[in-house]
Order: structure tokens, then C-alpha cells, then sequence
């Protein structure tokens, strides 16, 4: 009887401390909803100045958000375009990007293939004078993509001048539903090996990735290579679309759990695999989030194949779309997705932040064992660990500034307008010559083309003027930066090697399309020649 009424005593004592809890949470809901009415409320009333509504509120509502996590955001009604490409990387318009200069006009920099722009004739250094009798060389950019986009069917009238032959013409461009391919290659890469490199997690890539494997089987495929890298992620029952390929029908691939008993879902293959044997390799790096780390964690939890590269960015956080009045949305993190062993990837913790609001990593100390199904043990707490590290190429301080500060992306532009044409994708070479020619437009642009070490040294020089040193080493910080000091011309000739294959990718895209550039890519990628030379675990 006595161990009856401490049960009970216990189960009252929890579901009063429940009740309070949720009586708490609610009565802070409702307190804060009633502080931030009255506040709005008498701004409109009293402020001095007539009141920002949209703005403000709208600042607001980013500004909380952002205190939760960079996931979790409001989607107004005229940005639900933004949210169609998100999930489906569609949209309606020309298939072009373009390049707008502030006070230039609209530069049409790399259209798609088979795209409208391309059936208009519109190519790489033609400039958009007006779109619709609208001039854009004062518009923003993104005036002129808004004015760029819209309905498929419907016709948009550019005033073009042609940058090859400096002609002006009035050219209409029908609008079209664009789709980005998340597969942006599927190919034998040698006689066995097949090998797909994909972009992200969309509508129905599953079936996609599943076709592209399917013939490549049929090419004499022997062992399959899934290029994740840069793969920030996408929908969920993608990545176990893509898992079904591989596992047994009925596998678990990923399960989530949100904030209650209720949220817990398990996630399997639902599809029969078209291939449970063949040797996989999956390729990871930082840039591979989310549903990459969902294929990758299942793969290397389930023993079914080898991850190769860096270890992954870390995003084990789950967003769903709610839907919100005036046409609203909000995309909000309503659950963590844990591997089939039991791995939560998220490597960031952003329900414990600093004093200053930052957030930081979660330790290696902290995180936990876990075994795949051959208990192998891997861990938790900070993306997908590789089975094989194979580190990506370095490339100079150089290359980052003339990649990153559009020098190169400047001079394929400037090239496309002088030259009619380039070899096919295979015998394209950029000679010495062309080389030569780089040299020329890019003594011409501005960009920091300092060394690393010559960085490390203006910095060091910064620090001894400050403690008063720099005088009394006046001379040998003369003779250190009189070393380090190198002319760009001559810069550029001694990173040639490393500069060249940026240019013939961007080049190839320019002329072939963007499957092209990745097969310039692949042509010089290190880190996948030597993962195609390690054993293979499974």
C-alpha cells in the first residue's frame, strides 16, 4: 500500500511540475505577445515621425529569428519564388546568369544550355541595354533579374548589343520554366568506374540519380562514384531516395526527433535497390551538409561503402515549411536527424549560446562511440568523419584573389567577345600564348596579389610599429620585404600551373555549357585521382 501511495505521489508531483511548466511557457507566450502589441501600438500612435511599419516589423521578425538558428526564417509572399527554386531549383525565366556592374548595363555572363537565352542567340559578352524599353544601367541587380523572370510563356524584349560584333538589336526571349540539374555530370571516368557529381537534394533527384546509375550499369560499370562535395544539402526523402539504390528495401536510413514523444519519425528505403554489391565511394568535404551527410552517415553506418575526403560541415538539423497568414511562410529547424547507428552530425550548438549571443562548436571532447553495422566505431557532435582522408589540392593566396575577385571570371568575358569559338571540350588547351594574353588583362585589373608570406609580413610590420620595434629593425625588415616583394607580372608566370586550369574551366563553360566546365574540372581534380587509387573497405 505504501509503495502504491509514493507511486502516486511521484505521478502528481511530475504532472504538477509538467503543468507548470507548460502554464509557464505559456503565461511568458503570452506576456511577451502582449508587451510587443503595446509597443507597435504606441509607436504608431506617439512616434514623432510617421512609423516604418513594414520595416520594422519586419526587422523584427528576422532579428528573433536569427537568435534561434540560420535556418529558421519568414518567407513573405513575394519571395515564395525564392522558396519554389529552393526546393525544386526551378524558376520561370530566361536561363542565363548575368553580370551587372554598378552603373553598366546587364552582361550576359554564362547561359544555360538549351536555355531561352541560348535559343535567342544571346552569348557570353552580350550586354543588355534595356529590358522592355527599361534601360538597366541604372537598375540593381536585382531589378534587373526580377525584370529578367517571370511566367513561362510568356515574351521579355531585350534591347541587346552584341559583344562581338557591337550591333544593336531588339531581341525577344520567350520565358521558360528553368531547372537547375542537380545532376551536374554522370560519366564513365574510366573503363570500370562510373562516377556522378551532384549538386544538391531537389524534387525528384532521386529518380534521377537512380536512371543516371541504372545506365551506367549498363556501360560496363564495376564501381560507383557519388561526388557529395559542395553538396550543401536539400529535401530528406531525397537522400533516402538516393539511399534506396543501394540498401535493402525496408533499411533504416535516417531517423529524426524534435521537442516531444511525438515528433520521433524513422525514415527507410521504400524502394527495391538496383544494386546492394557494387563497390561505392562517396566523396565529402566541408561544403557537404545536411542530406549529404544523411547519405554519406548512412552509407559508412551500414557498411555499404567507402567515404573519402574531409570530414563534413556538421548540419543535423531538420526544417520544415509552415504555413502562415497573408500567403506567408516560415522555414523553421523543428527536428535533429540522427544516422542509422545513432549519430547526430550538428556540429554547432545553438541552443547553448556565449554571453556575447556567439555560438561555438561542439568539442571533440563531448562527443560520443558509435558502431556501424559491422562495429566499426565512428562519432558524433561534428559532421560525417571520412573512412579515408584525402585532403583537396592547396592552392596559392593568388589564385584565391584573381578566383574570388573576378579577375578570371573578367577575362572569359572579355575573351568570349574576341573569339567566335574554342575547340571542343576535349582538345581545349589554354596555350602559352593565351597565357600570354591573361597576363595582359590582368595587369590591367585591380586585385591583392600578394604572396601569403608577404601578408604574414605587412601584419608582423603592423605589430612591431606598434610596440615601438620597427625602427630598431628597420634594416632587416627592409631586406625581408625587398624578398618578399614580387611584381605581378611576375607573380602570375610563377603560379601559371595553378591559374590555368581556372581559366579553361570558366572558358569551357562559357562556350560548352556548365557540363563542360566540370569535365575541365575533373580533368585536374587531385583529390579524386587518388581516391579512385585506395582499397576499397566494402
Amino acid at each position: 500500500m505504501r509503495k502504491l501511495y509514493i507511486i502516486t505521489a511521484i505521478a502528481v508531483t511530475f504532472f504538477a511540475a509538467a503543468t507548470a511548466a507548460g502554464q509557464s511557457k505559456s503565461f511568458k507566450l503570452g506576456q511577451w505577445s502582449e508587451i510587443h502589441n503595446s509597443i507597435i501600438k504606441e509607436l504608431n500612435r506617439s512616434y514623432v515621425d510617421s512609423l516604418p511599419v513594414d520595416r520594422i516589423l519586419r526587422a523584427g521578425v528576422n532579428a528573433m529569428l536569427e537568435e534561434l538558428d540560420p535556418y529558421t526564417v519568414y518567407i513573405p509572399e513575394e519571395e515564395n519564388e525564392d522558396l519554389q527554386m529552393m526546393l525544386s531549383n526551378t524558376y520561370g525565366g530566361i536561363g542565363a546568369i548575368i553580370h551587372k556592374p554598378k552603373g553598366s548595363n546587364v552582361i550576359i555572363n554564362e547561359p544555360y544550355a538549351n536555355s531561352p537565352a541560348t535559343k535567342a542567340g544571346l552569348v557570353c559578352g552580350d550586354e543588355i541595354v534595356a529590358i522592355d524599353g527599361v534601360l538597366t544601367k541604372n537598375l540593381e541587380i536585382k531589378e534587373s533579374t526580377d525584370r529578367m523572370k517571370g511566367k513561362p510563356g510568356t515574351t521579355v524584349v531585350f534591347t541587346v548589343k552584341k559583344g562581338r560584333t557591337g550591333d544593336t538589336l531588339d531581341i525577344p526571349v520567350v520565358r521558360e520554366r528553368i531547372h537547375l540539374p542537380d545532376v551536374e555530370i554522370a560519366q564513365m571516368i574510366d573503363d570500370t568506374t562510373g562516377y556522378l557529381l551532384l549538386g544538391g537534394f531537389t524534387e525528384n533527384v532521386g529518380a534521377e540519380v537512380r536512371t543516371k546509375f541504372t545506365e551506367l550499369k549498363k556501360a560496363g560499370m564495376k564501381r560507383f562514384v557519388l561526388d557529395l562535395r559542395g553538396n550543401g544539402g536539400g529535401l530528406m526523402g531525397e537522400a533516402v531516395n538516393i539511399l534506396s539504390i543501394f540498401l535493402p528495401k525496408n533499411t533504416l536510413a535516417v531517423t529524426s526527433k524534435g521537442n516531444t514523444e511525438a515528433s520521433y519519425h524513422e525514415y527507410r528505403t521504400t524502394q527495391e535497390p538496383v544494386d546492394t554489391e557494387m563497390p561505392v565511394v562517396v566523396l565529402i568535404d566541408s561544403g557537404s551538409a545536411s542530406a549529404s551527410e544523411i547519405v554519406a552517415g548512412a552509407i559508412q553506418d551500414h557498411d555499404r561503402g567507402t567515404i573519402i575526403g574531409t570530414r563534413s560541415y556538421g548540419k543535423g538539423l531538420v526544417q520544415s515549411i509552415r504555413p502562415l497568414p497573408y500567403n506567408g511562410q516560415m522555414k523553421l529547424t523543428t527536428a535533429k536527424y540522427y544516422t542509422p547507428s545513432g549519430r547526430c552530425v550538428q556540429a554547432i550548438d545553438y541552443s547553448h549560446r556565449n554571453e556575447d549571443g556567439s555560438v561555438g562548436h561542439i568539442p571533440d571532447s563531448l562527443t560520443k562511440e558509435f558502431k556501424t553495422a559491422s562495429g566499426r566505431i565512428v562519432r558524433d557532435g561534428g559532421g560525417i568523419t571520412p573512412d579515408v582522408t584525402i585532403k583537396p589540392k592547396e592552392y596559392s593566396r593568388l589564385v584565391y584573389a584573381l578566383v574570388l575577385g573576378g579577375v578570371i571570371d573578367q577575362y572569359s568575358i572579355d575573351y568570349s567577345r574576341r573569339h567566335s569559338s574554342i575547340p571542343a571540350v576535349e582538345e581545349f588547351h589554354f596555350g602559352d600564348s593565351d597565357f600570354e594574353d591573361f597576363i595582359k588583362f590582368a595587369k590591367t585589373q585591380e586585385f591583392d596579389y600578394r604572396s601569403s608570406a608577404k601578408t604574414l609580413y605587412d601584419q608582423m610590420k603592423k605589430e612591431l610599429e606598434k610596440d615601438g620595434l620597427a625602427e630598431s629593425m628597420s634594416e632587416e625588415l627592409k631586406a625581408m620585404e625587398k624578398a618578399l616583394d614580387m611584381e605581378k607580372e611576375k607573380f602570375l608566370r610563377l603560379k601559371k600551373d595553378e591559374i590555368i586550369p581556372f581559366i579553361e574551366e570558366e572558358l569551357a563553360t562559357r562556350y560548352w555549357y556548365q557540363e563542360a566546365g566540370v569535365k575541365v574540372r575533373l580533368r585536374y581534380d587531385d583529390q579524386l585521382e587518388k581516391a579512385l587509387g585506395v582499397k576499397m573497405l566494402f
